[in-house]
């Protein structure tokens, strides 16, 4: 039997992604059964989603980052597919504007934080500005090693106000990007998400790996946690996700709100 491989790191440890197998997929195996859990599992999904919205007394943050093609955009349309659109707010982190160049890192982030009631997703996140803007040198380096402990606090203050924070680092192999990167150029319908531009940013991913390993290691917080997802396997990495959101809200243990009076007997005009 393969050994268990965690999904969390051990906080203060560093982390070497070396020790985590991409392909991984906890002994399971895709199949009827498999395929029947994860359906209930987004069915109880949608059910605390809708006691969550409706208490409006909490808010739940899950951050996704990855390599290129490591599944951000894919993990979003099948975990949250079946979602009260009301209640989760999907905020994609493209390179920064002029205006939000022009203020700190973080403000452009917090703007999009959720409030209380909703889950918001993040499709990259501030964590862009320890990762690419390490890679490519865009601030010197004495500016982006401070952001880990910015980034730390900005977490802690909104824990202390009510959100929870998830977060995922949907790991792949370098031969798994290969893969994709050879499936976007081939496929007409996904061609359009091919760039050489991609070929550029994969001649960097030592520098991406050791990127990582750093945030995951200095990030990761009691209050916010990584997990480390093998992401290889599409279907093992939607499960995977699912998964711990619905363990995390039933921890939450939403609850709807009482009605201010009883209404068991209005009646319903014709």
């Amino acid at each position: 039997m393969a050994k268990k491989q965690p999904l969390q790191p051990p906080v203060g440890a560093k982390v070497k992604l070396s020790d985590y197998d991409p392909a991984y997929a906890g002994g399971l195996t895709k199949g009827e059964a498999l395929d029947a859990k994860m359906e209930k599992d987004l069915e109880r999904l949608s059910q605390l989603q809708e006691a969550f919205y409706a208490e409006g007394k909490r808010a739940l943050l899950v951050i996704l980052q990855a390599i290129d093609t490591g599944g951000k955009d894919g993990t979003i349309r099948h975990v949250f597919r079946g979602l009260d659109p009301h209640g989760v707010q999907v905020t994609a982190f493209k390179q920064p504007s002029e205006e939000e160049l022009a203020h700190d890192f973080l403000w452009r982030v917090h703007k999009a934080t959720p409030r209380k009631g909703l889950i918001g997703v993040f499709n990259r996140s501030h964590y862009e500005d320890v990762l690419i803007v390490r890679v490519h040198g865009l601030v010197p380096e004495s500016v982006w090693r401070e952001r880990y402990d910015h980034i730390n606090r900005f977490e802690e203050m909104l824990t202390e106000h009510g959100t929870t924070i998830l977060k995922f680092f949907l790991y792949i192999s370098k031969d798994e990007q290969k893969k994709r990167l050879e499936e976007r150029r081939d496929t007409p319908d996904k061609r359009w998400k091919f760039s050489l531009g991609d070929l550029k940013e994969r001649q960097r991913w030592d520098e991406y790996i050791a990127a990582y390993e750093d945030v995951l290691t200095k990030c990761n917080t009691p209050y916010a946690r990584w997990h480390i997802v093998p992401a290889n396997r599409k279907w093992y990495r939607n499960y995977i996700v699912t998964r711990t959101l619905v363990e995390t809200l039933e921890k939450l243990n939403p609850q709807f709100p009482q009605p201010e009076s009883d209404y068991s007997g209005v009646q319903i005009p014709e």
